[in-house]
C-alpha cells in the first residue's frame, strides 16, 4: 500500500465523515425544532418513548445527538429520568438505519445525488430547499467516500502484516476495545459502523471478527453523551449512566451469544456474500434484541442510575451558577440548537422568578425595614445581574455557530427579554433604596398611601405572572393581557399621582415623603412597560 493509497483512504474517510455531517445537519435543519417538541411531549409510556427515540434518531442519523438532546432535557427538567430510558433505547435502534442505507450500495449513482444537491444549494435561494438539498448532497458524498475507502484498501488484501493484524480482532476483548476507542475518537457509531462496513466489503475482516468491533462501537458512542453531561445536574449525568448500561449489557450478551451459538453463521446465511449487509443486520438485531430484553426493566435501570449517582446537597446550595445552561463541546452539533434554546428558556424563567421575588421582598423592606432583608435584596440583585451576563454570554456564543432563521430569532428574542428583566430588577432595588431614605429621614407613609402602594405592587407582580412560562400558541393572548395590565398600571399611577398632589396641597404629607411616593409610582409604571416589552418580544419570536 503506497502513499497514494493512504491519501486516497484518508480522502475517502474525510468525504464519508463530511457527507454524514452534511446529511445530518440538513435533516435536523429541515425538521427544525419539531424534534424538540416531540421529545418534550413524551409521556411515561415506554413503547411510545422507544418509538419516538427510534424515529428521531433515524431522521438525524445519530444516536449520540438524540442522547445529547435527552441529557439537555433531563437537565432542564423537561423530561424525567424514566422517560429518558425509553428514548435512549429507541435511539439505539434508530441509529442502525445508517448502516442499512450503506448496505444498499448506491455508489454507482452517488455522484448524481451529490451534484444534484450541490446544484440546488448553489442556484436555489430557498432556505428550506437548501436543507433538503444538503441531505441529498451529503448522502451522495457519503457513498463516494465509501467507494474511495474501499478502493484504497484493496491493496491491503495482499499485505500479510495487515491480514495478521486483522486476525487479532477475533479476540472478543481486543475487538470490543478497538471498536470502543475508535468510536469514542470520532464520536459517532454510525460513522464508525460505516467504516467497518467499508473494511468488511474488501474481504479483509470476516464477520466473525467484525461483530466484536461492532459491539465495542456501541459502547464507544456513549462518549458524546458523557462529554455533554460534564457539569450538568446529577439527573442529567444519570442519563449517560443508563446509556452506558444499555450498551455494555448488549455487548456482553451478544459476545456470549457469538461464543456459544452459531450466530455469525446465521447472519452470513441471511445475506450470503454480502458482508456490508451482514454487519448492518447484526447492528440492527443487536439493538432491537437488547431493547426488547431491557424494556421491562427500564424503571430499574433508572433506579440503579440514581444509586450510582446519588443526590448531592452541595448542588442545591451552590450559589451564583447557571442552573439550566450547561454548555458542552461536542463534535456533533446535531440537536444542540434545540437543547440550547430549551436551556436558555428555562434559565430566563429562573431569572424572571428571581426578579418577581425581589420586587416582593424590596416592597416588604419598604414597608417594614429590616437590615437582613435589605441585604438579601441587594444580594439577589447581584445574582440577577450575574444571570443577565451569563445568559447573554451564552447566547452570543451560540450565535457564533450556524443557526436556522427560527433558532436565531429565538435567541435574539431571549437576549431582549433578559435585558428587560434586568431593568425590572433595577427598579425593584430602587424600592429598597427608598426604604433607606425613609429610615435615614425617619419618615413613614400614611395608611392610605400604604394601601395604594400595595395595589401597585400587586399589579406589577400580576404583570410578571403573565409572562411566566409563555408557550408558542399563547403569545397573542399573553400580549393582550400584558397590554391591558400595563394600561391599568399607567391609569393607577396617574390616579394616585393626582391624589398625592391633593394631599400635598392640603398639607397632609411631608414634601420628602411626597417625592419618594412619586418616585415609587414611576418605578412601578416602568416595570409595567418592561413587561409589555417582553410580551411583544415573545410574539415577535414566534411570528
Amino acid at each position: 500500500m503506497g502513499i497514494t493509497d493512504v491519501l486516497a483512504l484518508l480522502g475517502g474517510l474525510a468525504l464519508f465523515l463530511y457527507g454524514m455531517q452534511m446529511m445530518s445537519s440538513g435533516l435536523e435543519s429541515a425538521a427544525g425544532n419539531k424534534m424538540k417538541s416531540i421529545l418534550e411531549r413524551l409521556t411515561s409510556n415506554r413503547i411510545k418513548g422507544v418509538l419516538v427515540g427510534a424515529a428521531i434518531t433515524a431522521v438525524i442519523q445519530s444516536s449520540s445527538a438524540t442522547t445529547v438532546m435527552v441529557v439537555g432535557f433531563v437537565n432542564s427538567g423537561l423530561m424525567t429520568l424514566n422517560q429518558a430510558v425509553w428514548v435512549i433505547m429507541g435511539a439505539n435502534i434508530g441509529t442502525t438505519i445508517t448502516g442499512q442505507l450503506i448496505a444498499l450500495d448506491m455508489g454507482a449513482i452517488a455522484p448524481v445525488f451529490a451534484i444534484g444537491g450541490v446544484a440546488a444549494i448553489m442556484f436555489v435561494k430557498s432556505e428550506k430547499v437548501h436543507h433538503i438539498s444538503g441531505i441529498f448532497a451529503g448522502l451522495g458524498i457519503l457513498f463516494m467516500g465509501m467507494d474511495m475507502m474501499g478502493s484504497a484498501m484493496e491493496p491491503l488484501q495482499n499485505s500479510e502484516t495487515f491480514l495478521q493484524f486483522m486476525t487479532t480482532f477475533q479476540n472478543p476483548v481486543v475487538g470490543i476495545l478497538i471498536g470502543a476507542v475508535f468510536t469514542a475518537i470520532i464520536q459517532s457509531s454510525s460513522a464508525s459502523v460505516g467504516i467497518l462496513q467499508a473494511l468488511a466489503g474488501t474481504g479483509m475482516i470476516p464477520l466473525s471478527s467484525a461483530v466484536y468491533v461492532l459491539f465495542g462501537q456501541n459502547i464507544g458512542t456513549c462518549i458524546t453523551a458523557v462529554l455533554a453531561s460534564i457539569g450538568t445536574k446529577v439527573n442529567a449525568r444519570r442519563t449517560t449512566v443508563i446509556h452506558l448500561m444499555f450498551n455494555i449489557f448488549g455487548s456482553v450478551l451478544f459476545t456470549i451469544i457469538c461464543l456459544v451459538t452459531p450466530f455469525v453463521s446465521w447472519m452470513e446465511a441471511l445475506t450470503p456474500g454480502n458482508p456490508v449487509s451482514q454487519i448492518a443486520n447484526v447492528h440492527t438485531i443487536f439493538n432491537i434484541v437488547t431493547t426488547l430484553i431491557l424494556l421491562p426493566f427500564g424503571t430499574y435501570m433508572a433506579r440503579i442510575a440514581v444509586k450510582v449517582l446519588p443526590d448531592s446537597k452541595k448542588e442545591e446550595d451552590e450559589e451564583y451558577r447557571l442552573k439550566y445552561i450547561r454548555p458542552f463541546d461536542s463534535t456533533y452539533a446535531i440537536g444542540q440548537a434545540a437543547v440550547s434554546i430549551s436551556q436558555v428558556r428555562d434559565e430566563v424563567g429562573r431569572m424572571r422568578d428571581m426578579v418577581a421575588k425581589n420586587i416582593h421582598d424590596a416592597y416588604e423592606v419598604l414597608i417594614h425595614y429590616d437590615d437582613k432583608a435589605r441585604k438579601k435584596v441587594t444580594e439577589r440583585e447581584e445574582y440577577i445581574d450575574y444571570l443577565n451576563r451569563g445568559i447573554s454570554e451564552y447566547i452570543v456564543s451560540l450565535m457564533g455557530n450556524e443557526k436556522s432563521f427560527s433558532d436565531s430569532k429565538q435567541l435574539n428574542g431571549f437576549y431582549v427579554v433578559i435585558s428587560n428583566l434586568e431593568r425590572i430588577g433595577d427598579h425593584a432595588v430602587n424600592l429598597a433604596g427608598y426604604a433607606d431614605d425613609l429610615k435615614k429621614w425617619d419618615l413613614k407613609f400614611s395608611e392610605n398611601v400604604l394601601e395604594e402602594l400595595e395595589i401597585m405592587k400587586r399589579q406589577c407582580l400580576e404583570a410578571l405572572d403573565i409572562i411566566k412560562d409563555v408557550q408558542a400558541e399563547q403569545v397573542g393572548f399573553v400580549l393582550n393581557k400584558a397590554s391591558a395590565i400595563e394600561q391599568k398600571i399607567d391609569d393607577t399611577r396617574d390616579k394616585y399621582f393626582k391624589k398625592q398632589m391633593q394631599r400635598l396641597k392640603k398639607g397632609k404629607c411631608k414634601p420628602q415623603t411626597g417625592i419618594i411616593f412619586t418616585e415609587i409610582l414611576t418605578d412601578f409604571e416602568r416595570m409595567g412597560d418592561h413587561v409589555k416589552n417582553i410580551a411583544q418580544q415573545y410574539e415577535e419570536m414566534e411570528g
